[in-house]
């Protein structure tokens, strides 16, 4: 039998130890396609027996929660191997710590689990400062052993720091990051780093636009950008610089990537978690459609390291982009309304 290459992981501020790469399971939303969830649960499988045991999820992500739940039960031997990180997205109009513990409740019960190895809060509007009160009964729930690490989805570095002040012992942030968007290291990172705070990020491969399978392409457009994704992503590109600088980057990648015989999707997850900010990076998994497991591992291999001629290159392109956090705002403006940053 094959030896399963060892998965190298980072640990929460609680003790919670995930992998640096995380499977991602927006992709099961219906956004990118249909999904099989008997198929899903089956290649979850296979993920977890090859150690890429951590699974990134929300209760927006439609099935996601039902369907790690179902492969919970049928894992149930052997669950205590596998990890799990979920979001509260869908707050209650009325926050109180009845309402927050059926949600939080809701979730639990739909993932099969005892209790939320990761809570990650999302909030869409600032102007709505309740924020600070469903984080403090999130923080109750934690005390009585419902959430092991309570953490942030998309929270910029002003509200971070406000949270961290009004006592709140966040556990990581999930934001947006890669060579395209680099905003965290702008201000975000030296706060986490000052305060124990990992992000955990995605994005990193611009919903695959950032990988061998666009280079030398012509620009995506209309029913070319068949997923959520592709769609969200070729924005970003657009406001960073546009498709002709993006296939410079491209460019640039490849030829680093042939120098260490891997692919540019393995420089570009390389480059992020190389950071010391970052914990992982989420990586999207198409459940029962494809999947990159072999490909994911070469880029934690240790057979190979970016160095400073490498980042000469790549940073030759990258000064010729926009400044996305003057353009577009700190980390999680981009699903904010303008006026409420």
């Amino acid at each position: 039998m094959a030896l399963v290459p060892t998965m190298p992981t980072f640990k929460m501020r609680n003790g919670l130890e995930l992998c640096r790469i995380i499977n991602g399971m927006w992709q099961v939303s219906g956004a990118h396609g249909k999904i099989d969830p008997m198929k899903a649960q089956l290649e979850m499988n296979t993920y977890v027996q090859n150690g890429f045991t951590s699974f990134d999820m929300a209760d927006i992500y439609g099935p996601a929660e039902e369907i790690f739940g179902n492969f919970i039960k049928s894992f149930e031997a052997n669950k205590d191997l596998v990890q799990s990180m979920t979001k509260l997205v869908q707050v209650p109009n009325d926050i109180s710590m009845a309402l927050i513990r059926n949600q939080v409740v809701k979730s639990m019960s739909r993932m099969w689990v005892g209790r939320l190895d990761c809570l990650q809060l999302h909030w869409w509007d600032y102007t709505d400062k309740r924020y600070l009160d469903t984080l403090i009964c999130l923080s109750q729930l934690q005390s009585e052993g419902l959430i092991r690490e309570l953490s942030l989805t998309n929270f910029d570095t002003k509200r971070l720091a406000e949270i961290t002040g009004a006592g709140v012992l966040i556990s990581s942030n999930q934001v947006q990051y890669s060579l395209v968007d680099s905003r965290p290291r702008r201000m975000m990172k030296q706060f986490c780093e000052a305060n124990g705070i990992k992000l955990v990020v995605y994005g990193t491969l611009c919903g695959g636009l950032l990988t061998d399978n666009y280079l030398k392409k012509h620009e995506p457009r209309g029913p070319n950008l068949h997923t959520a994704s592709l769609v969200k992503y070729k924005r970003i590109i657009d406001d960073w610089g546009g498709w002709s600088l993006f296939q410079q980057l491209l460019q640039v990648l490849r030829t680093i990537a042939d120098r260490y015989s891997v692919s540019i999707a393995n420089i570009a997850i390389r480059s992020v978690l190389d950071d010391p900010v970052v914990g992982g990076v989420i990586v999207g998994c198409r459940l029962g459609r494809s999947q990159h497991i072999e490909d994911n591992y070469r880029s934690i291999s240790k057979s190979w390291s970016l160095d400073e001629d490498d980042w000469a290159k790549i940073n030759q392109v990258l000064a010729k982009s926009n400044d996305l956090l003057e353009k577009i705002g700190d980390c999680g403006s981009e699903y904010r309304a303008k006026g409420t940053f």
